[in-house]
């Protein structure tokens, strides 16, 4: 199936197109782009920089994808963004590639990515995540899997976001969101488990009560979390949701949302 790319887009000849990519009227689509089978770019759309779009992803009107990142450091060197496929990006997005020359942002698969969201320099975000309108990371952010971040939340820079949380609409995050939970406020707090996202995970209720008393143990309890993560490890079972929580609280470097 050819491209279809509308008479009034400006389409480098020197970008890669795949087979039943469409192009809307007044779309700019720079020289060094390459996007995958069946991907659609709404009118509008400028699509610059050293920037890989998968297949099947759909980019709604006057969203702007690889332009310089927003940081004094860029002094133009050559960076990258790396989209995956069946991505959803919808109106007027921003998503700016690295800032060191090399380096990447990079978009997993299956996202939502709703208006108005920004993803900064070097962010690397997972897979089947949700982004609600105005959504903004920071330079450095990175979110894992199965995530959703509330319309109008902004994360600080070099904060990590765990698989399976959610994040409140207008929360401002300014450390790290530990998997599974519900974090909300200003700053954003673990208010609880995101029992609503394991539940339409299928996560059974053994798996839900244990991480329960593992959240207990880290938030709800006056325990360092030296302590907390070594009760977990002696009292509860052993379970790969359960180390990967340890593992994410350990590693945190800015310290955990709690």
């Amino acid at each position: 199936m050819a491209t279809d790319i509308h008479p009034q887009a400006l389409v480098d000849s020197k970008s890669e197109l795949e087979d039943g990519v469409t192009v809307g009227p007044y779309a700019i689509i720079g020289p060094n782009v390459k996007i995958g089978r069946f991907s659609e770019v709404g009118s509008f759309c400028n699509i610059t920089g050293y920037t890989r779009i998968g297949e099947k992803c759909k980019i709604f009107s006057h969203s702007v994808i690889g332009s310089y990142p927003q940081d004094l450091k860029y002094n133009g060197e050559k960076s990258y963004i790396v989209i995956g496929n069946n991505n959803t990006i919808r109106e007027f997005v921003t998503i700016n590639p690295g800032t060191e020359e090399g380096s990447e942002t990079v978009i997993g698969s299956d996202n939502l990515i709703m208006a108005y969201s920004h993803i900064a320099h070097n962010c690397r975000v997972g897979s089947a995540n949700i982004f609600a309108n105005l959504a903004t990371l920071a330079g450095y952010v990175e979110v894992g899997d199965k995530v959703v971040i509330g319309g109008g939340a902004a994360i600080h820079q070099f904060c990590r976001i765990g698989n399976f949380s959610i994040i409140g609409g207008c929360s401002k995050v300014v450390q790290d969101v530990p998997p599974f939970a519900l974090c909300d406020g200003h700053p954003a707090k673990v208010r609880g488990l995101n029992l609503v996202g394991l539940r339409r995970a299928n996560f059974n209720k053994d798996t839900i009560r244990t991480l329960r008393k593992a959240f207990k143990l880290l938030f709800f309890r006056e325990h360092t979390l030296d302590y907390a993560t070594k009760e977990i490890k002696k009292s509860l079972p052993s379970l790969q949701e359960l180390d990967y929580l340890v593992r994410f609280v350990t590693n945190s470097k800015r310290g955990i949302s709690r």
